[in-house]
């Protein structure tokens, strides 16, 4: 029997929604299917109060490639906002990333040359000159006044270990800036869709056959019968069955929360960098979008470990676990009717420019041009 659909796009993210995009371009009859009640991915907005609201944590869109910015902005308006975090270490507040502001806040220096002599004798304090650890090979960047206030807690709450457990290649640099500069991105292209990421992926998918609520897994066999090409977006070690062992990830847990006032803490992003705080940081999206809505709605988000059936967010990008995901890639290249695509795929932490990217490409390598 003839197979209805062209491509089955398993995942209607940013890349599986790009890929359907550009192949119904060009006049192919695609279907998309995913497990959840809503497309856009992690990249969802649930509207409350008024509000749109980071439902997978924040997102801000940044790129230096002209040709991702240029192509995102088709389908939606982006505004000005400038992603600036503050950090909160007990009462105290510090502007990321490291900059004059923090540094002068931290010691009182005013100059550049100023900051980078109190860091150079922050360093030298420590004696350390073979990192072994993360813990070391912090103190031997920045020393122990940045390290114990702004990076200890912070990344052991992330990983779920104590940074002398974790390998020394996890910070292998932290950028220091000397100026009075809070934007912590520095593409040229930075800011939120007007309305939220969903206008990006109604306009994308709007005239798709989507299946939403739809778990590939349920029926692989069957749902690959319908098109002659399957595009996956999913957890690569999943797609083979876990044959070869299972990857790891690190998981995340969000709390979102409708405050009755107007301002809540005056940021989007406040990290919270203490270990003793669970979570790492409380998102108040109506600062996205430069909100006056009466009312606000906060996101707190909890670091967790990640087991088989949780969402995965962030691979774990060691050497034991890059060896077995190079061997299932190998697996995925083998297959001729099956493209693979996007983090799950990938197994590599993209920012939202990274997946359009990539998706691009593999739309050239599909159809030509």
């Amino acid at each position: 029997m003839p197979k209805p659909y062209d491509y089955l796009i398993v995942g209607a993210g940013p890349f599986g929604a790009t890929f359907a995009y550009e192949a119904k371009k060009r006049g192919k009859k695609v279907l998309v299917i995913d497990k959840r009640p809503h497309a856009g991915g992690n990249m969802y907005c649930d509207c409350v109060e008024g509000i749109n609201v980071h439902v997978y944590g924040a997102h801000i869109f940044h790129t230096s490639m002209k040709e991702v910015w240029d192509y995102v902005s088709q389908f939606c308006t982006f505004n000005r906002y400038t992603n600036t975090p503050v950090a909160r270490y007990k009462d105290e507040l510090y502007n990321l990333p490291f900059n004059m502001n923090t540094f002068n806040k931290m010691w009182g220096v005013i100059t550049p040359e100023q900051a980078k002599q109190k860091i150079r004798e922050q360093v030298s304090s420590t004696g350390i000159t073979d990192p072994q650890n993360l813990e070391e090979q912090a103190l031997s960047l920045v020393g122990p006044d940045i390290y114990y206030k702004l990076i200890k807690g912070y990344t052991e709450k992330q990983w779920g270990r104590d940074a002398k457990e974790l390998p020394a290649f996890i910070i292998k640099r932290l950028p220091l800036r000397y100026t009075y500069d809070n934007n912590y991105f520095n593409d040229i292209y930075q800011g939120i869709p007007v309305g939220g990421y969903n206008v990006i992926f109604q306009k994308m998918l709007g005239d798709t056959d989507l299946r939403l609520e739809t778990d590939y897994f349920a029926d692989k066999a069957g749902f690959d019968n319908l098109a002659h090409k399957t595009v996956f977006t999913g957890m690569i070690d999943r797609y083979f069955g876990y044959s070869l062992g299972t990857l790891e990830y690190r998981s995340l847990r969000f709390e979102h929360e409708t405050l009755d006032t107007d301002n809540y803490q005056g940021n989007a992003v406040v990290n919270y960098n203490e270990r003793e705080v669970p979570y790492t940081r409380i998102i108040e999206h109506k600062h996205f979008e430069f909100g006056t809505q009466p009312k606000t709605v906060v996101t707190r988000e909890y670091p967790a470990e990640w087991k088989k059936g949780d969402e995965p967010y962030y691979p774990v990008n060691d050497e034991k676990n890059d060896l077995l995901y190079r061997k299932y890639r190998s697996m995925a290249d083998a297959a001729t009717d099956v493209i693979f695509g996007g983090r799950l795929a990938d197994y590599k932490y993209y920012d939202m420019h990274h997946v359009f990217y990539h998706a691009l490409e593999a739309v050239k390598k599909e159809f030509g041009g």
